[in-house]
Protein backbone atom coordinates (compact mmCIF):
# COMPACT_ATOMS: atom_id res chain seq x y z
CA UNK A 1 0.00 0.00 0.00
CA UNK A 2 1.82 3.42 -0.55
CA UNK A 3 2.56 5.82 2.15
CA UNK A 4 0.52 8.33 1.23
CA UNK A 5 -2.59 6.12 1.92
CA UNK A 6 -1.00 4.82 5.13
CA UNK A 7 -0.40 8.17 6.26
CA UNK A 8 -4.27 8.78 5.62
CA UNK A 9 -5.54 5.52 7.20
CA UNK A 10 -3.62 6.66 10.46
CA UNK A 11 -5.33 10.36 10.14
CA UNK A 12 -8.54 8.88 9.53
CA UNK A 13 -7.93 6.43 13.00
CA UNK A 14 -7.50 9.19 14.81
CA UNK A 15 -10.64 11.43 13.01
CA UNK A 16 -12.60 8.24 13.61
CA UNK A 17 -11.94 7.49 17.28
CA UNK A 18 -12.31 11.11 18.46
CA UNK A 19 -15.51 11.28 16.65
CA UNK A 20 -16.77 8.29 18.36
CA UNK A 21 -15.82 9.73 21.46
CA UNK A 22 -18.44 12.78 21.54
CA UNK A 23 -20.96 11.02 19.25
CA UNK A 24 -23.08 9.57 22.63
CA UNK A 25 -22.14 12.63 24.98
CA UNK A 26 -23.44 15.49 22.59
CA UNK A 27 -26.94 15.43 23.28
CA UNK A 28 -26.50 15.12 26.61
CA UNK A 29 -24.25 18.14 26.73
CA UNK A 30 -26.64 19.80 24.51
CA UNK A 31 -29.43 18.97 26.92
CA UNK A 32 -27.53 20.69 30.01
CA UNK A 33 -28.55 23.81 28.53
CA UNK A 34 -31.93 23.15 28.96
CA UNK A 35 -32.63 22.16 25.33
CA UNK A 36 -35.44 20.54 23.74
CA UNK A 37 -35.28 17.53 21.66
CA UNK A 38 -35.66 19.74 18.24
CA UNK A 39 -32.80 22.02 19.80
CA UNK A 40 -30.37 18.88 20.12
CA UNK A 41 -31.58 17.55 17.01
CA UNK A 42 -30.00 20.94 15.24
CA UNK A 43 -26.75 20.57 17.34
CA UNK A 44 -26.12 17.72 15.95
CA UNK A 45 -27.60 17.88 12.29
CA UNK A 46 -25.50 21.16 12.09
CA UNK A 47 -22.18 19.93 11.57
CA UNK A 48 -23.43 17.83 8.60
CA UNK A 49 -25.08 20.65 7.38
CA UNK A 50 -22.62 23.24 7.21
CA UNK A 51 -20.43 21.04 5.69
CA UNK A 52 -23.16 20.55 2.58
CA UNK A 53 -22.97 24.28 2.52
CA UNK A 54 -19.38 24.72 1.95
CA UNK A 55 -18.00 21.62 0.28
CA UNK A 56 -18.36 23.29 -3.21
CA UNK A 57 -15.80 25.82 -1.91
CA UNK A 58 -13.16 23.66 -0.97
CA UNK A 59 -11.52 23.18 -4.16
CA UNK A 60 -11.16 26.83 -4.47
CA UNK A 61 -9.25 26.62 -1.16
CA UNK A 62 -7.02 23.67 -2.54
CA UNK A 63 -6.56 25.17 -5.90
CA UNK A 64 -4.80 28.25 -3.65
CA UNK A 65 -3.29 26.33 -0.80
CA UNK A 66 -2.92 22.88 -2.05
CA UNK A 67 -4.54 19.17 -0.50
CA UNK A 68 -2.33 18.77 2.19
CA UNK A 69 -2.49 22.16 3.73
CA UNK A 70 -5.89 22.29 3.63
CA UNK A 71 -6.42 19.23 4.74
CA UNK A 72 -4.60 20.21 8.02
CA UNK A 73 -6.20 23.72 8.43
CA UNK A 74 -9.43 21.91 8.12
CA UNK A 75 -8.70 19.22 10.93
CA UNK A 76 -7.69 21.95 12.89
CA UNK A 77 -10.39 24.25 12.83
CA UNK A 78 -12.38 21.06 13.90
CA UNK A 79 -9.64 20.46 16.61
CA UNK A 80 -10.60 24.33 17.74
CA UNK A 81 -13.68 24.21 17.47
CA UNK A 82 -14.47 21.06 19.21
CA UNK A 83 -12.30 22.82 22.45
CA UNK A 84 -14.30 25.62 22.43
CA UNK A 85 -17.71 23.47 22.36
CA UNK A 86 -15.99 21.90 25.37
CA UNK A 87 -16.23 25.41 27.43
CA UNK A 88 -19.20 26.66 25.51
CA UNK A 89 -21.72 28.53 28.72
CA UNK A 90 -24.61 28.31 26.87
CA UNK A 91 -26.92 26.70 23.77
CA UNK A 92 -26.20 29.23 21.17
CA UNK A 93 -22.66 28.81 21.47
CA UNK A 94 -22.41 25.20 21.49
CA UNK A 95 -24.15 25.68 18.20
CA UNK A 96 -22.29 27.67 16.79
CA UNK A 97 -18.72 26.39 17.18
CA UNK A 98 -20.50 23.07 16.27
CA UNK A 99 -21.46 24.82 12.77
CA UNK A 100 -17.96 25.67 12.60
CA UNK A 101 -16.55 22.52 13.04
CA UNK A 102 -18.77 21.73 9.62
CA UNK A 103 -16.29 24.10 7.88
CA UNK A 104 -13.48 22.28 8.60
CA UNK A 105 -15.24 18.54 8.12
CA UNK A 106 -15.90 20.18 4.54
CA UNK A 107 -12.09 21.19 3.79
CA UNK A 108 -11.00 17.68 5.74
CA UNK A 109 -13.38 15.33 3.78
CA UNK A 110 -12.95 16.49 0.22
CA UNK A 111 -9.07 16.70 0.72
CA UNK A 112 -8.39 13.68 2.04
CA UNK A 113 -10.53 12.02 -0.81
CA UNK A 114 -8.53 13.93 -3.54
CA UNK A 115 -4.85 13.05 -2.33
CA UNK A 116 -6.24 9.36 -1.43
CA UNK A 117 -7.53 8.87 -5.55
CA UNK A 118 -4.29 10.56 -6.72
CA UNK A 119 -1.93 8.77 -4.78
CA UNK A 120 -3.19 5.44 -6.01
CA UNK A 121 -3.07 3.69 -9.49
CA UNK A 122 -6.28 3.10 -10.18
CA UNK A 123 -5.87 -0.92 -10.40
CA UNK A 124 -5.48 -0.08 -6.18
CA UNK A 125 -8.37 2.53 -5.92
CA UNK A 126 -10.90 -0.15 -4.66
CA UNK A 127 -8.15 -1.38 -2.10
CA UNK A 128 -6.90 1.95 -1.03
CA UNK A 129 -10.82 3.18 -0.42
CA UNK A 130 -10.85 0.22 1.69
CA UNK A 131 -7.63 0.98 3.75
CA UNK A 132 -8.24 3.64 4.44
CA UNK A 133 -12.37 3.89 5.44
CA UNK A 134 -10.92 0.36 8.01
CA UNK A 135 -9.27 3.23 9.94
CA UNK A 136 -12.17 5.27 10.64
CA UNK A 137 -14.38 2.65 11.25
CA UNK A 138 -11.86 1.18 13.67
CA UNK A 139 -11.74 4.16 15.37
CA UNK A 140 -15.13 4.98 15.25
CA UNK A 141 -15.82 1.28 17.16
CA UNK A 142 -13.43 2.41 20.00
CA UNK A 143 -14.48 5.93 20.28
CA UNK A 144 -18.08 5.32 22.18
CA UNK A 145 -16.15 2.94 24.63
CA UNK A 146 -13.49 5.85 25.22
CA UNK A 147 -16.25 8.34 25.28
CA UNK A 148 -17.98 6.29 27.85
CA UNK A 149 -15.01 6.61 30.41
CA UNK A 150 -14.57 10.06 29.95
CA UNK A 151 -18.42 11.35 30.18
CA UNK A 152 -17.71 9.57 33.79
CA UNK A 153 -15.28 12.56 34.51
CA UNK A 154 -17.24 15.22 33.13
CA UNK A 155 -19.09 15.60 29.81
CA UNK A 156 -16.86 18.26 28.81
CA UNK A 157 -14.36 15.93 28.69
CA UNK A 158 -14.82 13.76 25.87
CA UNK A 159 -14.90 17.47 23.36
CA UNK A 160 -11.53 18.49 24.63
CA UNK A 161 -10.38 14.16 23.92
CA UNK A 162 -11.66 14.89 20.56
CA UNK A 163 -9.79 18.26 19.82
CA UNK A 164 -6.35 16.20 21.11
CA UNK A 165 -7.20 13.43 18.33
CA UNK A 166 -7.63 15.74 15.50
CA UNK A 167 -5.25 18.14 16.81
CA UNK A 168 -2.56 14.98 15.77
CA UNK A 169 -4.15 14.28 12.56
CA UNK A 170 -3.88 17.56 11.37
CA UNK A 171 0.25 17.62 12.44
CA UNK A 172 0.56 14.23 10.92
CA UNK A 173 -1.29 15.45 8.20
CA UNK A 174 0.93 18.39 7.55
CA UNK A 175 4.01 16.95 8.30
CA UNK A 176 3.79 13.33 6.70
CA UNK A 177 1.73 13.71 3.40
CA UNK A 178 3.57 14.90 0.14
CA UNK A 179 3.41 17.98 -0.52
CA UNK A 180 3.06 17.11 -4.60
CA UNK A 181 0.02 14.78 -5.41
CA UNK A 182 2.15 12.48 -7.52
CA UNK A 183 0.15 10.07 -9.27
CA UNK A 184 1.38 6.76 -10.73
CA UNK A 185 -1.57 7.21 -13.68
CA UNK A 186 -0.28 10.98 -14.23
CA UNK A 187 2.57 13.62 -14.40
CA UNK A 188 3.91 14.36 -11.04
CA UNK A 189 2.82 18.24 -10.07
CA UNK A 190 2.07 20.64 -7.64
CA UNK A 191 -1.51 19.99 -6.51
CA UNK A 192 -1.42 24.16 -5.77
CA UNK A 193 -0.17 25.03 -9.30
CA UNK A 194 -1.56 22.09 -11.38
CA UNK A 195 -4.21 22.42 -14.48
CA UNK A 196 -7.63 21.60 -13.46
CA UNK A 197 -7.04 18.26 -15.85
CA UNK A 198 -10.39 16.90 -16.93
CA UNK A 199 -13.26 19.41 -17.04
CA UNK A 200 -16.13 19.41 -14.69
CA UNK A 201 -18.58 19.73 -17.53
CA UNK A 202 -17.10 16.27 -19.20
CA UNK A 203 -16.43 14.37 -15.44
CA UNK A 204 -20.54 14.94 -15.26
CA UNK A 205 -21.47 13.09 -18.39
CA UNK A 206 -18.62 10.54 -17.33
CA UNK A 207 -21.53 7.76 -16.40
CA UNK A 208 -19.20 5.92 -14.07
CA UNK A 209 -19.50 9.42 -11.87
CA UNK A 210 -23.49 9.64 -12.49
CA UNK A 211 -23.24 5.93 -10.93
CA UNK A 212 -21.21 7.31 -8.09
CA UNK A 213 -23.28 10.20 -7.39
CA UNK A 214 -26.47 8.18 -6.72
CA UNK A 215 -24.67 5.59 -4.94
CA UNK A 216 -23.28 7.64 -2.95
CA UNK A 217 -26.92 9.50 -2.58
CA UNK A 218 -28.50 6.28 -1.52
CA UNK A 219 -25.96 5.47 0.60
CA UNK A 220 -25.90 8.60 2.78
CA UNK A 221 -29.67 8.14 3.13
CA UNK A 222 -29.69 4.73 4.10
CA UNK A 223 -26.31 4.44 6.14
CA UNK A 224 -26.72 7.26 8.27
CA UNK A 225 -30.36 8.29 7.55
CA UNK A 226 -32.72 5.31 8.07
CA UNK A 227 -30.23 3.24 9.51
CA UNK A 228 -29.75 5.37 12.68
CA UNK A 229 -33.06 6.78 12.57
CA UNK A 230 -35.67 3.42 12.58
CA UNK A 231 -33.58 0.72 13.32
CA UNK A 232 -33.31 1.88 17.06
CA UNK A 233 -37.31 2.06 17.30
CA UNK A 234 -37.35 -1.34 15.79
CA UNK A 235 -35.28 -2.80 18.45
CA UNK A 236 -36.71 -0.91 21.31
CA UNK A 237 -40.61 -0.23 20.55
CA UNK A 238 -40.81 -2.99 17.44
CA UNK A 239 -38.91 -6.25 19.39
CA UNK A 240 -39.48 -4.85 23.37
CA UNK A 241 -35.68 -4.34 24.37
CA UNK A 242 -33.74 -1.90 25.67
CA UNK A 243 -31.63 0.79 23.72
CA UNK A 244 -28.45 -1.14 24.86
CA UNK A 245 -29.31 -3.69 22.07
CA UNK A 246 -28.99 -0.57 19.53
CA UNK A 247 -25.98 -0.13 20.48
CA UNK A 248 -24.95 -3.91 20.60
CA UNK A 249 -26.31 -4.11 17.10
CA UNK A 250 -24.70 -1.38 15.43
CA UNK A 251 -21.05 -2.46 17.43
CA UNK A 252 -21.30 -5.88 15.24
CA UNK A 253 -22.22 -4.59 11.44
CA UNK A 254 -19.52 -2.12 12.11
CA UNK A 255 -16.98 -4.90 13.13
CA UNK A 256 -18.54 -6.68 9.82
CA UNK A 257 -18.00 -3.93 7.94
CA UNK A 258 -14.54 -3.18 8.63
CA UNK A 259 -13.56 -6.84 7.93
CA UNK A 260 -15.19 -6.82 4.94
CA UNK A 261 -13.74 -3.29 3.65
CA UNK A 262 -10.50 -4.92 2.40
CA UNK A 263 -11.53 -7.67 0.46
CA UNK A 264 -14.72 -5.69 -0.86
CA UNK A 265 -11.55 -3.51 -1.93
CA UNK A 266 -9.96 -6.07 -3.88
CA UNK A 267 -13.10 -6.93 -5.25
CA UNK A 268 -13.51 -3.66 -6.60
CA UNK A 269 -10.02 -3.30 -8.59
CA UNK A 270 -10.20 -7.19 -10.04
CA UNK A 271 -13.47 -8.00 -10.56
CA UNK A 272 -14.77 -4.39 -11.13
CA UNK A 273 -16.45 -0.98 -9.92
CA UNK A 274 -19.85 -1.73 -11.84
CA UNK A 275 -20.64 -5.19 -10.62
CA UNK A 276 -19.62 -4.32 -7.06
CA UNK A 277 -21.80 -1.20 -6.95
CA UNK A 278 -24.86 -3.78 -8.73
CA UNK A 279 -24.60 -6.53 -5.96
CA UNK A 280 -23.92 -3.96 -3.30
CA UNK A 281 -26.94 -1.69 -3.77
CA UNK A 282 -28.65 -5.22 -4.15
CA UNK A 283 -27.26 -6.61 -0.95
CA UNK A 284 -28.26 -3.59 0.58
CA UNK A 285 -31.96 -3.30 -0.37
CA UNK A 286 -32.67 -7.21 0.17
CA UNK A 287 -31.26 -6.70 3.82
CA UNK A 288 -32.59 -3.27 4.98
CA UNK A 289 -36.10 -4.48 3.38
CA UNK A 290 -35.94 -7.39 5.92
CA UNK A 291 -35.30 -5.33 9.26
CA UNK A 292 -38.86 -4.35 9.69
CA UNK A 293 -39.64 -8.22 8.88
CA UNK A 294 -37.35 -9.56 11.61
CA UNK A 295 -39.18 -11.38 14.76
CA UNK A 296 -35.72 -11.54 16.94
CA UNK A 297 -33.06 -9.62 17.72
CA UNK A 298 -30.98 -12.12 16.12
CA UNK A 299 -32.32 -12.16 12.54
CA UNK A 300 -31.82 -8.41 12.62
CA UNK A 301 -28.27 -9.02 14.08
CA UNK A 302 -27.66 -11.40 10.81
CA UNK A 303 -29.78 -9.01 8.31
CA UNK A 304 -27.65 -5.70 9.06
CA UNK A 305 -24.59 -8.00 9.14
CA UNK A 306 -25.03 -8.91 5.36
CA UNK A 307 -25.99 -5.32 4.90
CA UNK A 308 -22.59 -4.03 6.37
CA UNK A 309 -21.17 -6.14 3.25
CA UNK A 310 -23.29 -4.27 1.00
CA UNK A 311 -22.54 -0.92 2.82
CA UNK A 312 -18.60 -1.59 2.42
CA UNK A 313 -18.91 -2.16 -1.73
CA UNK A 314 -21.05 1.08 -1.45
CA UNK A 315 -18.17 3.06 -0.31
CA UNK A 316 -15.56 1.52 -1.86
CA UNK A 317 -16.69 1.47 -5.41
CA UNK A 318 -18.28 4.61 -5.92
CA UNK A 319 -14.98 6.34 -4.44
CA UNK A 320 -13.26 4.40 -6.91
CA UNK A 321 -15.11 5.17 -10.00
CA UNK A 322 -15.02 8.92 -8.91
CA UNK A 323 -11.11 8.78 -9.15
CA UNK A 324 -11.29 6.79 -12.51
CA UNK A 325 -13.34 9.89 -13.47
CA UNK A 326 -11.00 12.47 -13.17
CA UNK A 327 -8.22 10.91 -13.61
CA UNK A 328 -6.94 10.78 -9.81
CA UNK A 329 -5.97 14.26 -9.84
CA UNK A 330 -7.15 17.78 -9.82
CA UNK A 331 -10.48 16.21 -8.98
CA UNK A 332 -11.49 18.75 -5.73
CA UNK A 333 -14.88 19.84 -7.27
CA UNK A 334 -15.44 16.86 -8.59
CA UNK A 335 -14.95 14.82 -4.91
CA UNK A 336 -17.08 18.06 -3.29
CA UNK A 337 -19.88 16.66 -5.50
CA UNK A 338 -19.76 13.49 -4.76
CA UNK A 339 -19.64 14.48 -0.72
CA UNK A 340 -22.65 16.80 -0.77
CA UNK A 341 -24.42 13.78 -2.51
CA UNK A 342 -23.60 11.77 0.90
CA UNK A 343 -24.43 14.93 2.89
CA UNK A 344 -27.79 15.91 1.18
CA UNK A 345 -28.88 11.55 1.42
CA UNK A 346 -28.17 11.96 5.54
CA UNK A 347 -29.51 15.29 6.11
CA UNK A 348 -32.77 14.38 4.53
CA UNK A 349 -32.66 10.69 4.45
CA UNK A 350 -33.78 10.39 8.84
CA UNK A 351 -36.49 13.58 8.05
CA UNK A 352 -38.39 11.60 5.06
CA UNK A 353 -37.93 8.35 7.39
CA UNK A 354 -39.55 9.93 9.95
CA UNK A 355 -42.23 11.52 8.17
CA UNK A 356 -43.57 8.83 6.52
CA UNK A 357 -43.30 6.14 9.54
CA UNK A 358 -45.19 8.22 11.32
CA UNK A 359 -47.89 8.66 8.23
CA UNK A 360 -47.51 4.66 7.20
CA UNK A 361 -45.56 3.11 9.47
CA UNK A 362 -41.92 1.57 9.48
CA UNK A 363 -41.76 -0.75 6.76
CA UNK A 364 -43.08 1.64 4.12
CA UNK A 365 -40.14 4.03 5.48
CA UNK A 366 -37.71 1.25 4.84
CA UNK A 367 -39.43 1.20 1.18
CA UNK A 368 -38.09 4.68 0.19
CA UNK A 369 -34.51 3.51 0.99
CA UNK A 370 -34.70 0.67 -0.71
CA UNK A 371 -36.27 1.88 -3.67
CA UNK A 372 -33.06 4.29 -4.06
CA UNK A 373 -30.47 1.60 -3.81
CA UNK A 374 -32.44 -0.19 -6.59
CA UNK A 375 -32.34 2.96 -8.63
CA UNK A 376 -28.67 3.20 -7.78
CA UNK A 377 -28.12 -0.31 -9.16
CA UNK A 378 -29.79 0.35 -12.32
CA UNK A 379 -27.53 3.13 -13.00
CA UNK A 380 -24.77 1.72 -12.21
CA UNK A 381 -25.60 -0.76 -14.97
CA UNK A 382 -25.03 1.86 -17.57
CA UNK A 383 -21.46 2.63 -16.28
CA UNK A 384 -18.94 2.74 -18.75
CA UNK A 385 -16.63 0.01 -19.11
CA UNK A 386 -13.47 2.77 -20.60
CA UNK A 387 -11.14 4.26 -18.76
CA UNK A 388 -11.06 8.20 -18.78
CA UNK A 389 -8.71 8.17 -21.67
CA UNK A 390 -11.26 5.70 -23.63
CA UNK A 391 -8.98 2.69 -23.74
CA UNK A 392 -11.15 -0.56 -23.73
CA UNK A 393 -10.46 -2.77 -20.61
CA UNK A 394 -11.35 -6.29 -20.05
CA UNK A 395 -12.85 -5.45 -16.85
CA UNK A 396 -15.78 -3.30 -16.05
CA UNK A 397 -14.01 -1.02 -13.69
Amino acid sequence: MPRGVIILSVIALFVGLGFGVIVPVLPLFAGTFQANDFMVGVVVSAFAAVRLATSPFSNQVMTRIGSRTTLGIGLLLVAVSSALMGIARNYWWLLGWRAVGGVGSALFTVSSMTVLLAVVPETMRGRATGFYQSGFLIGSMAGPAVGGLLAGISLQAPFEFYAITLLIAGVLGLTLLPRTLTSPDAPSTSDAEAPQGIPMRRVLRDSRYQAALVANFAQGWNSTGVRNALIPLVITAGLGLSATWTGTVFAIAAVVQTVAVIPVGRFVDTVGRRPAMIVGGLIMAVSLMMVPLSGSIGLVIAVLCVYAVGAAAMSTAPAASVGDATGGVQGGTAVAVFSMCNDGGAIIGPLVAGAVSDAFGRTPAFTVGVAFLLVSALVSIRMSPMTVTGTARSRNV
